[in-house]
């Protein structure tokens, strides 16, 4: 722990801690006021850059005004790892490797130099800046410890194992720790550049997707192939132990030293050069998805399996990037030695942020924990809200027609044309933290449509069409529907969709392969259930989301069915939306059919004439 005095600490009772991720990618600010969570948010829901990685001004003025305080009132600030440790793990990296990667070196110094290495000045200089002072106590958390107090400390458990898994922080890229009360133990690590989530990226890369965001693509793209490639993995790119602990032959990799995440030993290995971004996906892509998903998930049991032996816990937290794989953590819950699995759902970066204030508050500050049922995250609804008032301001000052209905009115409006497969924006309350959308900042169909998920992907996201959309269903529903009846109120498992509900497939179709799978219907929610019969799935709560809660009970009434469709509210290659104009850009610029602002409702047939060019309805680049 690295503690830097700016000056006298304020002499009030309250205790406000200011957590801070950035400068790599997903910038993020965190509030906690008494170990309470006020406010967290992404910097790119505000500036409208996808996984921006600037210092998160925008985010850190959200916290401030949800708080209603000023910078003078806040505590301490803590960045959420330590950047001299990473600046040695890159020198010697490239050390280890000279001459090779003379390149990329002379390309990252002169960045570290400007803007990395020297962080307290740095950021001190911004906050004066921005917002007039700095708090009188700065910290650094490293980038692990960030992540498994961001798992451990929010969860609701006083004890449990926990365990991280992401690209790299300063060094470490796996992590095991035993959380008990406020206290956090590490019980060992891997370090870079043997990393799991770096062996993932290097697919990613590698079939034709961009690091750092098309990881989710590659997941999607898994159950369509088969797990060819898998053994030629385990025998060539990963030595892995019995005990899920591993090393990577660096001999295929290039992300030591080069800009690009293989190397041309890789490409003779699966036999060819990596896909280009806007070529076809063929079975071969697919097959090595499926490889490498397999794999992963291998290395995760094992893990998981390892640490239950060493901690004796019953209860697993995960965070880190790889646990926004849902598909593993699926497998990890079923056939894994846990009791109970609580997933941080801000489980990349930027919840980073939130570790690393709660870890200060906790641990660096002796504070004691009260878990109880729930976790401290509040459904994730974290982020700005807007009230009726303030959209009614806005609708008024564009000119754009809308109908006030109160709730009772508002739900059943949107159960009747959900029924009538019609697609809907769905903007209320407080905006999500993490790159999940739960209900706040949604657009949503009817699951029983099988035709949903065609419509989605390729007339309002704009994306690939074998990418699968995510079910919401009512928490007390759940087991009616999928062969799951564990809370996972934000949406990082998968289960499979429950027998009876799923469809026989023709004689015909038993023979299809790939992406000829893709318009089979499954099974009687068609539009969320994936090629291999599972679903990524988000329990609605009532106690953390009333509204969205509400609406699907009023679908359920109507058709029958507790289940709909949900994903995040922007198109492809843009954040999910944070204001009304956010949402109303997205609704007009795409196949929407309405608008839910509150309890403002928008019909798309009703829009002015020339409403697009007014409101600068500009275009994102493709992810």
């Amino acid at each position: 722990m690295v503690l830097v005095h700016f000056g006298k600490s304020k002499n009030w009772c309250t205790m406000y801690i200011l957590g801070i991720s950035a400068y790599y990618h997903d910038s993020a600010a965190c509030l906690i006021k008494e170990g309470t969570i006020v406010a967290a948010a992404q910097e790119e829901r505000f500036t409208r850059v996808k996984h921006d990685s600037e210092f998160p001004v925008n985010a850190v003025r959200y916290c401030l005004t949800e708080a209603k305080i000023s910078v003078g009132e806040v505590d301490a600030l803590v960045f959420y790892e330590k950047p001299f440790i990473k600046f040695e793990r890159l020198l010697k990296t490239y050390l280890s490797f000279a001459p090779a990667g003379l390149q990329s070196f002379f390309h990252a110094i002169p960045l570290w130099i400007k803007d990395k290495l020297f962080m307290k000045p740095a950021i001190a200089e911004i906050m004066q800046q921005q917002f007039g002072g700095m708090p009188a106590r700065m910290y650094f958390y490293s980038h692990h410890r960030s992540h498994a107090a961001s798992a451990f400390f929010a969860s609701p458990f006083d004890e449990a194992a926990v365990l991280c898994l992401d690209g790299v922080g300063e060094w470490a890229t796996t992590t095991a720790w035993a959380g008990k009360n406020n206290h956090l133990d590490q019980l060992w690590e891997i370090r870079f550049p043997h990393s799991l989530g770096l062996l993932y990226s290097a697919f990613t890369y590698y079939t034709g997707f961009k690091v750092n965001s098309g990881e989710y693509k590659l997941m999607g793209l898994a159950p369509y192939g088969q797990p060819v490639y898998r053994q030629k993995i385990l025998d060539n790119l990963v030595d892995l132990k019995p005990d899920g602990t591993f090393r990577l032959n660096m001999k295929y990799f290039n992300y030591c030293t080069g800009l690009t995440m293989t190397n041309r030993a890789f490409d003779e290995l699966f036999g060819g050069p990596p896909k280009r971004p806007e070529d076809g996906v063929t079975s071969r892509e697919m097959d090595l998805a499926r490889s490498v998903q397999d794999v992963t998930e291998e290395i995760i049991l094992r893990l998981g399996q390892t640490i239950h032996q060493e901690t004796g816990k019953k209860n697993l937290c995960l965070a880190g990037g790889v646990a926004l794989n849902c598909v593993a953590n699926g497998r990890l819950l079923r056939e894994g030695p846990f009791e109970s699995i609580w997933i941080q759902p801000a489980a990349g970066d930027a919840g980073g942020a939130l570790g690393a204030a709660l870890g200060v508050w906790h641990e660096t500050l002796g504070k004691t924990r009260q878990p109880g049922k729930s976790d401290l995250m509040q459904g994730c609804y974290l982020g700005p809200g807007f009230s009726n008032d303030q959209i009614k301001t806005f609708l008024d000052r564009h000119g754009i027609p809308a109908d006030f209905l109160e709730d009772p009115e508002l739900f059943a409006t949107t159960a009747e044309d959900l029924a009538t497969e019609k697609v809907i924006g769905w903007f209320s309350g407080r905006m999500e933290f993490g790159p999940r959308a739960l209900g706040a900042r949604s657009i949503i169909g009817d699951a029983r449509s099988a035709k949903m998920q065609k419509t989605m992907n390729l007339k309002i996201k704009f994306r690939e069409s074998f990418r699968p959309f995510a079910p919401s269903v009512l928490r007390e529903k759940l087991a009616d529907y999928f062969e799951i009846d564990t809370d996972t109120p934000y949406m990082l498992l998968t289960a499979q969709v429950r027998k009876e509900r799923m469809r026989a497939l023709t004689e015909t179709e038993k023979n299809f392969t790939g992406l000829q799978l893709l318009n089979v219907p499954k099974s009687d929610i068609p539009a969320i259930t994936h090629v291999d019969g599972s679903a990524r799935i988000q329990s609605v709560h009532a106690e953390t989301n009333p509204r969205y809660h509400a609406m699907m009970q009023a679908f359920e009434k109507k058709t029958g069915c507790g289940v709909i469709v949900n994903t995040s509210f922007n198109v492809r290659g843009e954040p999910i939306v944070c204001t009304p104009l956010d949402a109303y850009k997205c609704f007009m610029r795409t196949e929407m059919d309405r608008l839910a602002l509150g309890n403002y409702y928008l019909r798309k047939e009703a829009q002015p004439e020339g409403i697009k060019e007014r409101l600068n309805l500009e275009e994102f680049q493709p992810d």
